[in-house]
């Protein structure tokens, strides 16, 4: 018997109803009716239109840009639902701002993740279901169950039909620098591919220069590896040096998460990349013109097998072979 609650129900807030929707469509359910507004000097408020009493609820909201506005958005439906006397709050956060302040680096700076974990379990989610945290340790920053789903099986299935034809035999995984090496190292091992590593410094924030190349990558068709793509400047500094460097034919990039700030998308048109791959864990943003070198692949199937497991308390791990 499941002692959550008899029936599963899902909101969304304003970061990505788009996401939501094509959960509830995967699964065959309704999206919850509730809005999301704003009082008239900028406070949220928060209605639900049905009732969640005893229902296992689960609240779908990347903390995308805007992020603080969307992670108050979330903090606000929890704390709804929670007085609303819902079964069980499960938080489903594609993408989850603050990841990367999760460390002291330099005296005197905030651990930011660790504060948005405890804001999120303060506020009454009872766990939290999220994708490739850009440092896999935030899971023990939360004091309630962590769900983290990764998005490599979806490159994988990708990649392999892309290179049907040709094959793998001349395909080579690219870590953009040191710290995702363990991420790309897993990639390469699906695909039975090697790696390589792209040697960077990062003079600071959002700035990067490429200073060596480990690995064999010349007359190769690369794919560079990540957990997301912010300003892309990094990234595109690697592709350039892979090419100029390293002597590689083709590059392409996959990342799960598309924050594409700034000039992103300018870089990434001008760039030597072939082509860039995103999960839509993050919108595209609404205020940029299109570019024929990004796809996306949904991940609302894979969090809506996610959800469906969680609810009926059965493994999830499969999700990642």
């Amino acid at each position: 018997m499941i002692a959550h609650g008899t029936e599963i129900k899902i909101f969304t807030g304003n970061a990505h109803k788009n996401l939501a929707e094509n959960i509830c469509q995967s699964m065959g359910i309704k999206l919850g009716d509730a809005t999301v507004d704003h009082f008239a000097d900028g406070e949220v408020t928060v209605s639900l239109y049905e009732t969640v009493r005893g229902a296992d609820v689960f609240l779908v909201q990347p903390t995308c840009t805007p992020v603080n506005e969307h992670l108050m958005e979330l903090l606000i439906m929890i704390d709804a639902c929670s007085r609303a006397s819902a079964g069980r709050i499960t938080a489903v956060i594609p993408y989850f701002g603050y990841a990367r302040q999760d460390r002291k680096a330099k005296p005197r700076d905030p651990i930011s993740s660790k504060l948005v974990a405890n804001l999120i379990a303060k506020a009454g989610a009872d766990r939290i279901m999220t994708m490739d945290l850009h440092a896999p340790q935030i899971q023990g920053f939360f004091d309630i169950p962590v769900d983290h789903l990764v998005g490599a099986p979806l490159f994988a299935e990708y990649i392999l039909k892309e290179f049907a034809e040709e094959g793998l035999g001349n395909v080579v995984a690219v870590s953009p620098d040191v710290g995702s090496v363990a991420r790309t190292r897993s990639f390469a091992h699906r695909l039975g591919i090697p790696l390589a590593i792209v040697d960077k410094r990062r003079p600071q924030a959002n700035e990067s220069e490429v200073m060596n190349i480990i690995g064999e990558v010349a007359d190769k068709n690369v794919i560079l590896f990540d957990d997301m793509v912010d300003t892309a400047g990094s990234l595109c500094a690697a592709a350039r040096a892979l090419v100029e460097i390293g002597g590689a034919k083709n590059i392409y990039a996959c990342a799960t998460h598309g924050v594409l700030s700034g000039k992103a998308i300018e870089r990434i048109s001008k760039s030597v990349i072939k082509q860039v791959v995103l999960l839509n864990t993050v919108p595209y943003p609404e205020d940029k013109p299109a570019c024929d070198k990004i796809k996306y692949i949904s991940v609302a199937p894979m969090f809506a097998e996610a959800i469906d497991r969680v609810y009926e308390e059965v493994s999830i791990s499969t999700l990642f072979k």
